[in-house]
């Protein structure tokens, strides 16, 4: 451990650098400094690879490291980018052949992708399967027809749509496709407290779970309902009883029903004390935003304490006159 961490000590630089499967960015340790959108090679768990620097290159520093801090090998060369090019059209023969011996096999798994490292020494399949597969025969077919190492990787429907990527309901691309580097959970508890129907495949995505977009504003939409009541409880409003059938948060507007009529009342109109309470948060948030800019004198003083201390000092000088004033005169008549 001590040999490990006097290593990682010694890097100078702190290089951030992503791959093409994901957004996310990892740390390297660095001898040199890279610019962005260079291409270098770098050692992994899964063997060298190709990956692209984001940041640029930034001072060590062990607080933003997680883990051991691997280095980078060398700057890509134009070799390596076309090695990149004929590993891309050889994984796509490895594809044609993996999916003929599933076939074969009649395994219940369906092929998303297929990568080999840069040295070619290892291929690696991602698959997906909604149960668990057994392989043993596969890998002898893979490694006795492609010679080298395979690597089977399950991953999930969420991984699965990252990788395809796709058009979003909102028309945009998928956030796991374009931004989205790790993922957070979403449950149904999220689109019941944004009030939205409960039909799963309006708030289904691609990968078939629950939208990631539904975790975005839900703080938004829990500050929104704090001191509301809840759907079909009872008030009173003009005299008469209603249940609240539905609440737009947003448009600070409820529904109304009784027995004879139905009514869309501002939230202010049946809580008055909402009015003066966002009126209060508004205050707030506004002082938040906007903080008052004092200005400050060549020291470095604000003009307001100066102001201060000139008429504490005026003050202190006046005092001192009215003292000299309200002295009594000697008497300068001489006494014989």
């Amino acid at each position: 451990m001590k040999e490990n961490s006097n290593t990682e000590k010694q890097f100078p630089y702190l290089v951030y650098i992503q791959f093409d499967e994901s957004k996310k960015p990892y740390s390297f340790g660095s001898f040199e400094k890279y610019h962005v959108n260079d291409y270098v090679i770098v050692e992994t768990v899964r063997g060298q690879e190709i990956g692209k620097v984001c940041v640029p290159t930034l001072e060590y520093d062990e607080k933003k490291v997680k883990g051991e801090c691997k280095p980078i090998l060398r700057k890509a060369t134009q070799e390596d980018l076309e090695q990149k090019e004929r590993n891309i059209e050889k994984a796509k023969k490895a594809m044609i052949v993996c999916q003929d011996c599933i076939h074969n096999l009649d395994l219940d798994m369906h092929l998303i992708n297929c990568e080999y490292t840069l040295d070619c020494t290892k291929v690696i399949f991602t698959y997906i399967s909604d149960e668990r597969v057994d392989f043993r025969q596969l890998l002898k077919d893979l490694a006795h027809q492609l010679h080298c190492r395979i690597e089977l990787r399950q991953v999930g429907p969420r991984n699965k749509a990252k990788m395809v990527g796709g058009i979003g309901n909102c028309g945009m691309e998928c956030c796991c496709s374009r931004f989205l580097s790790d993922f957070d959970t979403v449950s149904i508890n999220m689109a019941k407290n944004q009030l939205l129907a409960l039909n799963i495949s309006k708030l289904s995505g691609q990968c078939g779970k629950l939208m990631c977009c539904l975790r975005y504003e839900n703080d938004e939409y829990t500050e929104l309902r704090k001191g509301l009541p809840k759907i079909n409880s009872q008030v009173v409003y003009e005299g008469n009883k209603y249940r609240i059938s539905s609440m737009n948060v947003l448009q600070k507007q409820a529904k109304l029903e009784n027995k004879e009529e139905v009514k869309f009342v501002s939230f202010f109109e049946l809580w008055p004390e909402l009015e003066t309470k966002g009126c209060e948060q508004c205050m707030h948030s506004e002082n938040k935003q906007k903080p008052q800019k004092r200005n400050k004198n060549e020291k470095g003083q604000p003009e307001e304490k100066i102001k201060n201390e000139k008429t504490n000092r005026s003050g202190r000088h006046e005092k001192q006159r009215n003292d000299k004033r309200e002295k009594p005169r000697r008497d300068k008549t001489k006494k014989f």
